[in-house]
């Protein structure tokens, strides 16, 4: 089960924000972003907590069916939220099962990255930067990218994104298959 798509779609459905459901269940708003974006699992005690927020009990939880409609159209506030600690990745649509293409509007506030740990997964992505500039290294080439600039390269390759500049990077990023 997607407990974090399960979780972002009840929520949105009753208009909350991440910070409202985490002040009405006592957690901070991160740990609402990092379960909703799969991040972490919570234990159940902690799944019951949040549950009961919404207001409805685990088992009506677990037999929540969100279709979503193949949406043509989202506007800004619509994108879900899926990044943390200083990088923003606001991706179109909630839920990608079935889904062969993933696109994200990207922020990397100033001295961020994806983590010292090599990314790697299958499939492919691209970005063009939109403001600001990125270091990205790809396997043992690493380059500073900045305004009007892209990349393009296989995901199974080592790769890392890190903002090296004093302003927010901004990236609008494309990976197929779907990575998060």
């Amino acid at each position: 089960m997607d407990v974090g798509g399960t979780l972002y779609a009840l929520r949105t459905q009753r208009g909350l924000s991440q910070r409202e459901l985490a002040r009405r269940c006592g957690v901070a708003n991160g740990t609402i972003s990092l379960i909703e974006s799969n991040a972490i699992n919570p234990s159940v005690g902690l799944l019951r907590q949040i549950v009961n927020a919404l207001p409805m009990n685990l088992s009506e939880f677990f037999a929540f069916e969100h279709i979503e409609e193949r949406k043509l159209f989202y506007r800004a506030e619509e994108l879900r939220e899926i990044g943390g600690k200083g990088i923003s990745y606001r991706q179109i649509g909630t839920n990608l099962n079935g889904r062969a293409l993933q696109i994200l509007n990207e922020v990397y506030e100033p001295r961020t990255d994806t983590g010292k740990a090599m990314l790697h997964h299958t499939g492919e992505e691209a970005g063009i930067i939109i403001s600001g500039e990125i270091e990205v290294t790809v396997a043992d080439q690493r380059t500073i990218l900045g305004a009007g600039d892209a990349y393009y390269f296989d995901s199974n390759l080592p790769h890392r994104f890190r903002n090296i500049g004093k302003e927010p990077c901004h990236i609008v990023s494309a990976a197929t298959p779907p990575t998060f």
